[in-house]
């Protein structure tokens, strides 16, 4: 028998992906007695989680009331960080994006410097929209680095070292009420991608290639992040054998990385090297819309490698949908894809791909933020968290 708070989540999940219900329709849906259905409607009623209206008809008699989920009973701040910019939003309870803004970042600074920008960004987001503290429900942040299951800390971040076991949850817990959610950046992108992208596929892979190189994995329709939350760390995976040259320093500490051979950083390396005037991901951006030969050659290099590597995967994984994510691919793509799609069904067992997919993220470069805010509505209205919103009553 399910608990207060897993019904009344229940409820409002059922009403948030059917849309307007009645009593009698969420009865025959659930097959719930009709006292369960009202104590829960009642409850979220009293909440204002959910509203009623009366249903058009042209049958007389009083028509029935319906009821759906209210978006706009509160409001949630969300930052997807990344290793050159962040990007903050002002969102409703549903996760829909209402108010962003994109902002150079450096997350080797260390978490201090960073968090006082973004909360300048949610502080913004506030006095121009009117909006009170009070109103925030939650709040989420994803990082370009790992973030321990439930810890609300990222633990050894390779690009960030700073960060490390920084407790980020605290840190906003000093000036906002609301839970705050910590998040792997590529696992909000995939997230944001599989809901609105891909919403039939069940099983998705995001490939992120940026400064760095991650992976997102939703399995049977939820983010699978492993036992300890380091499911996907794609950019790690060696990329040499035993006898072989060790291959480049990763960041991580060790020699033959992906990430070392084809991460945006790696690339930027590789062309200074062969002598190019580069010093940021905007001038290698630049040099790839440009043309420049030693930039499309490292560029098709790259996604080779990426392509081996995500070959790998769907082996192990067998996504219907691989996206391909990041501002390498936005900027690169006609240079990575081909190789990386002829790499993965070249190198995968023919079940594997089959019916795969193998397509660039229609969402850029909004992917993690709207994948972030998702996770947050979804994440304070499950039963762990929506009892601070709903006044508790017995066990149905």
């Amino acid at each position: 028998m399910a608990t207060f708070d897993e019904g009344i989540s229940e409820t409002l999940s059922l009403l948030r992906r059917k849309g307007g219900m009645t009593r009698a329709e969420i009865v025959a849906e659930t097959g719930l007695s009709r006292s369960a259905v009202n104590l829960r409607i009642d409850a979220l009623l009293q909440a204002r989680l959910v509203s009623g209206s009366a249903r058009e008809t042209v049958m007389k008699g009083r028509p029935a009331e319906v009821f759906s989920f209210n978006s706009e009973r509160g409001k949630l701040l969300a930052a997807d960080v990344g290793a050159t910019k962040f990007r903050a939003g002002l969102c409703n309870l549903g996760g829909d994006v209402e108010s962003e803004i994109e902002l150079p970042s450096d997350v080797t600074a260390g978490p201090e410097v960073l968090l006082t920008s973004i909360l300048k960004c949610f502080e913004t987001f506030l006095a121009d929209t009117g909006t009170s503290a009070d109103e925030i429900l939650g709040i989420g942040l994803s990082l370009p680095a790992p973030v321990k299951r439930g810890s609300g800390m990222s633990v050894n971040p390779p690009i960030m070292p700073l960060w490390n076991r920084f407790d980020v949850p605290a840190w906003f817990g000093e000036r906002f009420a609301s839970p705050v959610f910590l998040e792997k950046d590529a696992n909000a992108m995939a997230y944001g991608e599989a809901r609105f992208s891909h919403p039939e596929a069940d099983d998705l892979l995001l490939v992120k290639i940026g400064t760095g190189i991650g992976s997102g994995v939703i399995r049977e329709g939820r983010l699978y992040r492993g036992a300890d939350g380091a499911a996907g760390d794609l950019g790690h995976i060696p990329m040499s054998l035993p006898g072989d040259d060790e291959g480049p320093l990763c960041k991580c500490g060790n020699h033959g990385c992906l990430e070392a051979r084809a991460g945006g950083w790696a690339i930027l390396r590789d062309l200074r090297e062969s002598g190019a005037d580069v010093s940021s991901q905007d001038d290698l951006i630049a040099a790839l819309a440009a043309g420049d030969p030693a930039a499309v050659q490292l560029a098709r290099r790259a996604g080779q490698a990426i392509g081996t590597a995500v070959a790998t995967a769907v082996n192990l994984l067998n996504p219907r949908v691989v996206v391909l994510a990041g501002h390498l691919v936005a900027a690169g793509g006609d240079h990575l894809l081909p190789a990386i799609r002829e790499r993965v069904y070249s190198r995968s067992l023919p079940l594997a791909t089959a019916d795969l997919t193998i397509v660039a993220s229609s969402l850029h470069p909004r992917e993690g933020l709207v994948g972030l805010a998702h996770l947050v509505s979804d994440g304070i209205l499950e039963p762990a968290q929506i009892g601070r919103l709903v006044e508790r009553e017995p066990t149905d």
